[in-house]
């Protein structure tokens, strides 16, 4: 709050002496209202001490109380304007004439830049006659009045305005109504008729004093009082860019226009939200009851630095949220940059705001089914797993899936084969070890020959069951006795901790790590990450085990080479080779075996290592 007229310009259509040395008097008038002798002088603009520039009016009226504007000795009107460089809030306005006051003026005030204006008070000594307004002395609330144009006294006479008089009263300085009635850019005063001090005959005599004075408007104090306008979001107020004050003698302060906004706003007035916080409609502060009506953050979880506010997502949310996010970043779109767009997904190891928590797809682009999410939407955008094309498989749907060949537009076609075939020819293929698996059971093998030539992807065994008819038997098995295991024929025992499992839609792929191996051939099996892919299980009747991410299965080769009747709870086939079963891991029955098969194998001479769980 201050003078708004401290360091800036006052501009008036006149001025004394400003082109040419005048004289000039003055008379004041005694207790009794009779003249004194006039006071004469000289003002000119040439020199600084004659001079009474409009700027006079705008110095400190306690540093310097007797400085003052006087205009051209014949002006029968003048005007006085203030330009301000910014919107300001006006509270009321203080005039302290040298001269008698005029006995018609008018308040005039801007609110666009001096493109329009619009009156605040007339003042006249008959408003009837001079406005054809009624005064407010006898009707409260008119825009005229008559309290302020006697010309007594003939020197330091006051006229005093206040913006929020009746009937502009207002509660909330910050509510619409008192912006209207406050914010101005430009404010002047229209001096219309000038009138002398009553002691002065109306016509000049013989007798009267010589010179004769001529008539003048001369003023003082010209006193803005406001302060800068920030709809309550600002404590204080900074210079607008460019603005330089003008030195004026006396004066140390000066009200700046441009808020350094609080409660998340923006702008020079903080007439807005900050550009990520409009998830709500912005409000001015609550100048009655206190509450600041800060602006609210948008959701955009990190991804984008601006929002805007959109009514319908507002009225849509139950007046809850209505922030819409702009330019959304690191590959994700929504309202909220909730998601992340078609062609990534979410990396669940990362937090979703994360720069790097969406990861393109790496799907094939020929192997793999394009999702009813958008255009190319090739994976999950949760999970980011392929959706194949029937026959195909892999984490990124780029091969044929075991017992199928010919990858291509349409995916990959069955084998017409028992077994498998070449997945690039379709030529079937027989092998040696395929007949014997069963057929002999020699002492488990503890340790890997490394010689030993590894089963690659070109190697698994192809096994679907949309090639399958047969129902499975969801039986159980026991081991009772270690003579009952040992006389099994397993091609191989291992065990598995789960990483993922995705279903494919035609066939379903699980991800494990092998941690122990036993088996009984010459099949070389690495521990590590390896892709199993189960037969389905619902087509077949069976509906358990749930592969869970982290559980622990036992996996076994089958004991027999038909396929027509299934004897475990789920079948597959393997990336080393060979058809098997799975049973949960149960830690508690697994060290009860371990003792079991170290004492049988033990006994044959056999090597066990690192193997514990149960078996069906």
């Amino acid at each position: 709050m201050g003078n708004l007229a401290h360091g800036r310009a006052l501009r008036t259509e006149t001025a004394c002496g400003r082109h040419a040395a005048e004289l000039f008097c003055a008379y004041t008038e005694d207790a009794q209202r009779r003249c004194k002798l006039p006071t004469c002088g000289r003002c000119s603009g040439a020199h600084a001490g004659l001079a009474h520039p409009p700027a006079a009016m705008a110095d400190s009226p306690f540093r310097l109380p007797r400085t003052w504007w006087q205009s051209a000795r014949d002006a029968s009107r003048e005007t006085i304007r203030l330009d301000l460089e910014a919107a300001f809030y006006f509270t009321h306005l203080i005039l302290v004439f040298k001269s008698p006051r005029p006995a018609a003026m008018v308040l005039e005030r801007s609110q666009d830049f001096g493109e329009t204006w619009k009156p605040y008070k007339y003042f006249a000594a008959n408003c009837s006659a001079t406005f054809g307004l009624e005064d407010d002395v006898s009707q409260r609330g008119a825009i005229c009045t008559s309290r302020y144009s006697s010309p007594f006294p003939c020197t330091g006479g006051e006229v005093i305005y206040r913006a929020l008089s009746p009937p502009y009263a207002a509660e909330d300085p910050y509510s619409a109504e008192a912006q209207a009635q406050l914010k101005i850019t430009n404010l002047r005063v229209r001096l219309l008729e000038r009138q002398g001090c009553p002691c002065l005959p109306a016509v000049p005599t013989p007798r009267s004093p010589q010179p004769p004075p001529p008539l003048h408007y001369a003023i003082y104090d010209f006193i803005v009082k406001g302060s800068c306008f920030c709809n309550g979001h600002a404590d204080h107020c900074v210079p607008v860019a460019g603005f330089k004050p003008v030195k004026a003698a006396g004066v140390f302060h000066v009200v700046h226009g441009k808020c350094m906004c609080k409660h998340n706003t923006a702008g020079s007035h903080c007439q807005h939200c900050a550009p990520l916080y409009n998830d709500q409609p912005w409000q001015a502060a609550d100048g009655k009851t206190g509450e600041p009506k800060e602006c609210q953050s948008c959701k955009c979880n990190g991804h984008a630095d601006t929002c805007h506010f959109d009514m319908d997502a507002w009225l849509a949310s139950g007046n809850r949220s209505g922030g819409i996010c702009d330019d959304c970043q690191h590959n994700t779109e929504g309202q909220h940059c909730q998601r992340c767009k078609p062609g990534f997904y979410r990396d669940l190891r990362k937090p979703f705001s994360a720069p790097d928590a969406c990861k393109p797809c790496s799907c094939h682009p020929l192997g793999s089914a394009a999702l009813p999410l958008g255009p190319r939407t090739f994976c999950d955008p949760s999970t980011g797993d392929c959706p194949c094309k029937p026959g195909v498989a892999g984490p990124r749907c780029d091969r044929c899936l075991p017992g199928y060949w010919g990858f291509g537009t349409y995916g990959c076609r069955p084998c017409d084969c028992a077994r498998t075939c070449d997945p690039r020819t379709g030529d079937c293929r027989s092998t040696g070890s395929d007949v014997t698996w069963h057929n002999e059971a020699p002492p488990f093998q503890a340790m890997l020959n490394e010689s030993e030539p590894a089963w690659g992807w070109e190697d698994e065994q192809g096994f679907s069951a949309l090639r399958h008819s047969g129902k499975c038997e969801c039986k159980e098995q026991v081991l009772g006795n270690r003579k009952v295991f040992c006389g099994m024929k397993y091609t191989y025992v291992i065990k598995t901790k789960i990483l993922s499992a995705h279903d494919k839609g035609s066939h379903a792929e699980v991800n494990v790590k092998i941690k122990k191996v036993l088996k009984s051939t010459k099949l070389k099996i690495l521990r590590g990450k390896r892709t199993l892919y189960p037969e389905s299980w619902t087509n077949r009747g069976c509906t358990c085990p749930i592969l869970n991410p982290g559980a622990h299965i036992t996996w076994k080769s089958p004991m027999e080479t038909s396929t027509s009747v299934l004897r475990c709870p789920l079948h597959v086939r393997t990336s080393f080779g060979g058809k098997g079963c799975l049973r949960g891991w149960i830690t508690q029955k697994g060290y009860s075996l371990m003792r079991r098969l170290q004492s049988s194998f033990t006994s044959t001479g056999a090597t066990v290592f690192g193997f514990e769980g149960k078996l069906p």
